[in-house]
């Protein structure tokens, strides 16, 4: 089963880093035609090369970049909700009106404009979510409502859309090393106290969530959908 991903379209949101990245370099690998977006003009603007991987500009706060994004890649076999993260200014109604739009209204609008492909080819979302899905997060209360809301967008629509053919599921990771947790390991002492919570005791790596993801979107996950795995070295069993 080594062949399935070979020839089928994939769009990876935030695909330019960390876990869109690895998620996306992970399908590339398996043989599908991979569009990741991101919010900088070009592929060249980052870092970290991309290549076989085919790029487009998207501000997720924008509707009108996620209706051309999903018109420039036409129907998809896998959509992989990755963009998000968290505001300034979560305890302001702009604030957290700002972060729920960026994490999840613009993942419901990327749903319901893809839809119509998926339907056609038996495709799946999978959405990325976070162990604040579960967990309150009380530094930001827009992250934690708009990743709970997430795990429940995800339920609803996997309930709502069993019956087109498509599959929809979420990974929940815990501690990753990305550059949206840069900060928390630039203090060692910060870093230790978050690590012991977490039986593991390390941080997460992105390929470590990617492979999850391409498990959820294969055959092998056929039967699965409306379900989270949480990727996070045991932390939620403290």
């Amino acid at each position: 089963m080594t062949d399935w991903a070979k020839g089928k379209r994939v769009l990876v949101t935030g695909g330019s880093q960390g876990i869109g990245r690895a998620t996306a370099l992970a399908f590339r690998d398996l043989g599908a035609e991979v569009t990741i977006a991101g919010t900088r003009a070009n592929a060249t603007d980052y870092n970290e090369p991309l290549d076989g991987l085919t790029y487009r500009q998207c501000d997720m706060r924008q509707d009108g970049d996620r209706a051309a994004l999903i018109d420039a890649v036409g129907d998809l076999d896998v959509l992989v909700n990755n963009a998000g993260g968290g505001g300034a200014n979560e305890y302001t109604t702009e604030g957290f009106a700002a972060t729920i739009a960026l994490n999840l209204t613009a993942q419901m609008d990327l749903c319901l404009r893809a839809h119509p492909g998926l339907k056609a080819r038996a495709g799946c979302v999978v959405n990325v979510g976070s162990l604040a899905s579960f967990l309150a997060i009380k530094e930001v209360p827009g992250y934690t409502a708009s990743k709970s809301g997430l795990w429940g967008l995800t339920r609803a629509l996997a309930d709502g859309w069993a019956r087109d053919g498509i599959r929809v599921n979420m990974v929940a990771p815990g501690f990753i090393r990305t550059r949206m947790t840069d900060a928390h390991r630039g203090e060692a002492g910060h870093e230790t106290r978050l690590l012991k919570a977490v039986p593991m005791r390390r941080w997460g790596e992105p390929a470590e969530v990617a492979g999850p993801i391409v498990f959820l979107a294969s055959p092998a996950a056929g039967y699965m959908t409306g379900a989270s795995l949480v990727i996070d070295g045991g932390l939620v069993l403290r």
